[in-house]
């Protein structure tokens, strides 16, 4: 998709400190490629380049502690997930809930559902190609960008599970 020198640009911007969604805006504004957050955190990772922003860092160790609690208090937040309350925002670390569907559905490697901060419900999906997905929100819908950081994080944690990494 990018050119070898396009993706220099990327690792420069990444060095000097730059977001990941100012790098997807960059990468739309200077190289006319539209791309998703969750693509433009993909192409960093396969860059194996380390984001400066100490932020992610922080917020990774209260989801690492809380993952005990995560697995004694499951039915109570899948309870709260389902009933819509606020109660899956602390359970889960970040107030991005994911969980996996049991049966898949075709053209699907692997999918479920999302609840992302704001109480936005929907579907992820990982296709036969292995690109992310999410659907079933309102058309202009858009995570924030701390959302999308969340729920890729857990994605890729549940991708983990499943076997996929």
């Amino acid at each position: 998709m990018l050119t070898d020198s396009q993706k220099r640009q990327v690792a420069a911007w990444i060095g000097e400190g730059l977001s990941l969604a100012q790098v997807q805006t960059k990468i739309e504004e200077e190289f006319g490629v539209a791309m998703t957050y969750m693509d433009v955190r993909f192409l960093v990772d396969d860059l194996d380049i380390e984001l400066k922003d100490d932020a992610p860092a922080a917020e990774e160790k209260p989801a690492a502690s809380a993952a005990p609690a995560q697995q004694t208090d499951a039915g109570e937040a899948e309870t709260a997930v389902l009933a819509g309350t606020p109660a899956a925002a602390p359970a889960s670390g970040g107030g991005v809930t994911l969980t996996s569907d049991a049966v898949q559905m075709p053209g699907v490697l692997a999918g479920g559902d999302v609840v992302f901060s704001d109480g936005a419900r929907g579907k992820w999906f990982l296709d036969q190609t292995g690109r992310p997905g999410l659907e079933g929100f309102p058309e202009n819908y858009r995570p924030t960008p701390d959302d999308m950081a969340d729920f890729q994080r857990k994605l890729l944690a549940e991708l983990r599970k499943l076997g996929f990494a």
